[in-house]
């Protein structure tokens, strides 16, 4: 009976084992499916399927470094078909938080890190040079921002990039020419960077000028919006996601990217 009841186990098991072999191809290991992430790394880039050269959209994190919001993002710009580059500011500089100290890292400096960003981008085969976009939340949105204005592009012998898209920025009280054209997503209850300064710039540019900035507004939609998070309260302003709001907003944001990185006319 040991003999035969071990048999009949090991008749059970064979079978279970070649059920599990057959339900699922082996796993493919190589240089192109195994991603390598080291300490300190400057920037994270997902690639999309499909053909290269890809469009590009850099990512500028806030002022707490990067989250797994801008992760989200990334996978989200990947899907859309665009190569997505995840910039890290503030690793490499032992930068934990500027929150409280936003002068410590000013967006006007910070552009150069977009700048950098797209020129590596330019250096790779699988990139297309002339579509790549920049999106920036908070004291990223004020960077890409920044990146955005002529004179600065100029300074630091850059190329402009083709579309940005700035999320909750903090906006300048000032309307220096533009080297692109701009997008900018804020909502109305921001207590941390006020929607009435945006509406006051983009006001600013009623002038006739090459790149007139976009600003749209969801009422009662907080800092941070988009972000899948409780409400909570972070040195001393409520964040809050709203899905209505984030959910427009990607719609409004992948045309944009769309028009100026594909070349898609715009579908309402």
């Amino acid at each position: 009976m040991n003999r035969l009841a071990a048999f009949a186990t090991l008749v059970l098991l064979s079978g279970f084992a070649g059920q599990a072999v057959g339900q699922h191809a082996p796993l493919k290991l190589n240089d192109e499916t195994v991603a390598v992430v080291r300490h300190a790394q400057a920037g994270i880039l997902l690639l999309p399927d499909g053909e290269p050269p890809s469009p590009a959209v850099v990512l500028m994190h806030g002022c707490g470094g990067v989250t797994q919001n801008m992760q989200v993002w990334a996978k989200r710009l990947r899907d859309w078909g665009y190569a997505a580059l995840i910039l890290d500011s503030f690793e490499q500089r032992s930068i934990e938080t500027v929150c409280n100290q936003p002068g410590k890292f000013p967006g006007r400096e910070r552009a150069r890190d977009a700048f950098a960003a797209a020129a590596y981008l330019r250096t790779r085969a699988d990139i297309d040079p002339a579509h790549i976009g920049l999106i920036g939340f908070s004291h990223g949105g004020a960077t890409a921002l920044a990146a955005s204005v002529q004179n600065r592009v100029k300074a630091f012998n850059a190329q402009p990039f083709a579309a940005v898209v700035a999320y909750y920025p903090a906006c300048p009280a000032v309307a220096p020419q533009l080297a692109n054209d701009v997008q900018v997503l804020i909502g109305s209850a921001d207590d941390w960077t006020p929607a009435e300064r945006c509406s006051n710039w983009v006001q600013l540019y009623d002038r006739p000028t090459a790149h007139k900035p976009l600003l749209k507004i969801y009422p009662g939609a907080m800092h941070a919006f988009d972000a899948r998070a409780p409400m909570r309260v972070y040195f001393g302003h409520k964040l809050g996601y709203d899905a209505k709001a984030a959910e427009d907003s990607f719609i409004v944001a992948k045309r944009f990217f769309d028009s100026h990185l594909r070349n898609e006319t715009p579908h309402e």
